[in-house]
């Protein structure tokens, strides 16, 4: 692995600029405001028998039913998230356990590439569904799209203590996120384009993001190398690639310091995630935006403007980061961004004006990118050397996954009890829980690469 050239590393970090179209255009930006007109339109004719061009009593809760229950639309959304991390967070580790074994990372993540570009693609129906009283299934093909995508990341963030030595992760982890964030923005300014110049339906994004995840990927697939360790498979995949986890997994247990990072890590993890999850929710709901005269619904203009503004600086951080984790060591550069996180959640619990929610926004893009991509270079730093990574990131997945699940379901669950301003302000408290524990992680520990062996018990 020590021959693997720069070409390798760029082909890595292409997965970025392919995936995380999904990231923005589906989870930030164009599906959730596509998502919250739909069944705002819905709710409004078919409940409250409005016409098609009446507007929505003000602050009037959107209800749907989902699964024979009425609920609010938004926590729905949440509701379907949860369970689409939930999935993930039970395949990732026995399936990482098969292809540690078979030595096959890249096939697993094309299935799962090609799983979340083809149910984006499939999204273009979701309003048909839900005319049809098929909800269930547009939020299904959802499910299956955030699948695909937070699955294939597993066998993707695997490669990284692969391709590199430990001391460029910080660099190369960023530099991905850069590049993811440049990509997204690339085909959201398309797309944006499409919708308000040629008045294309923004239905027509979501196929958009599942053929440039396809296509990009395919620079990705043919660069990296599948085999790595040249393992000779034989019979019975499936058990012995769950020993073949069961046995990473006993090594994992004698890396103190490994365990700790991750116990912190499932903390302001899940606080992150969660923000960036149902961030347009909230604005959408919660932020005085200007009325579009034409349809008489608040603009999304300026909620767009704020999503772009988010990805910009989130590129300007994730490479700031990395340059002040180099000076100042990977753990108390986390620390200093989590207490911005903190100062997030306390100040959107106050904000009410789109100029209060733009100031908002540059303090998220300057610290969404740098923590996960120091988060993620941090692990690896952190491992074993081993022919095991997909196992060992598998754990790290299904933390951050059942971070989400968690999260997801306590940000809907809040609401419901004190609702969504109260839900955002409680989330601090996975940050501040976080924060504290990263004081049992050592500054000095993140340089260090240990073999397995049991001397760190």
């Amino acid at each position: 692995m020590r021959a693997i050239n720069r070409k390798v590393i760029k082909g890595w970090i292409m997965y970025d600029w392919a995936n995380s179209v999904y990231n923005l255009v589906i989870s930030s930006a164009i599906f959730p405001i596509f998502y919250d007109t739909v069944t705002s339109n819905y709710y409004k004719t078919n409940t409250l028998h409005l016409a098609a061009d009446a507007k929505l009593p003000a602050k009037t809760e959107v209800l749907v039913n989902y699964f024979g229950f009425n609920i609010s639309n938004s926590v729905a959304l949440s509701f379907t998230l949860c369970f689409s991390f939930l999935v993930v967070s039970f395949l990732s580790p026995m399936l990482s356990g098969i292809a540690d074994y078979v030595g096959n990372k890249k096939r697993f993540m094309q299935f799962f590439c090609y799983l979340g570009a083809i149910s984006c693609m499939g999204l273009f129906f979701f309003n048909d569904l839900l005319i049809s009283g098929h909800l269930e299934i547009g939020m299904a093909i959802l499910c299956l799209a955030s699948i695909g995508f937070w699955n294939s990341l597993v066998f993707y963030n695997a490669y990284l203590p692969e391709i590199a030595h430990r001391r460029h992760h910080d660099k190369i982890s960023a530099k991905g996120f850069t590049m993811g964030y440049i990509g997204s923005m690339t085909l959201l300014i398309c797309c944006l384009v499409a919708i308000k110049v040629f008045h294309v339906p923004a239905k027509f994004c979501f196929l958009a993001v599942g053929a440039w995840w396809i296509i990009f990927a395919q620079y990705t697939f043919s660069i990296l190398p599948n085999n790595i360790h040249a393992r000779k498979p034989e019979k019975g995949v499936l058990m012995k690639g769950l020993k073949e986890l069961a046995g990473v997994w006993k090594e994992f247990k004698h890396q103190i310091i490994l365990k700790r990072y991750l116990f912190a890590y499932f903390f302001f993890n899940t606080g992150v995630q969660t923000v960036m999850l149902m961030a347009t929710i909230f604005a959408r709901k919660e932020i005085n935006w200007p009325i579009d005269p034409a349809t008489g619904e608040p603009s999304s203009g300026g909620l767009i403007t704020a999503i772009l503004l988010i990805q910009i600086l989130g590129a300007v951080g994730a490479m700031g980061m990395s340059k002040i984790s180099s000076k100042i060591g990977n753990i108390v550069t986390l620390r200093i961004s989590l207490v911005i996180w903190i100062s997030i959640c306390a100040i959107a619990y106050f904000i009410t004006t789109p100029f209060q929610f733009y100031i908002l926004a540059c303090m998220v893009g300057l610290v969404m990118g740098g923590v996960q991509a120091i988060a993620r270079s941090t692990y690896s730093k952190l491992l074993p050397i081993s022919e095991d990574n997909a196992s060992y990131f598998s754990f790290y997945d299904a933390t951050e996954k059942i971070g989400i699940v968690i999260g997801t379901f306590f940000f809907g669950f809040m609401e419901l009890l004190i609702g969504m301003r109260g839900s955002v302000l409680s989330i601090g408290i996975f940050f501040i829980i976080g924060f504290l524990l990263l004081f049992l992680v050592k500054n000095k520990a993140t340089l260090r690469r240990p073999q397995i062996n049991t001397e760190n018990n």
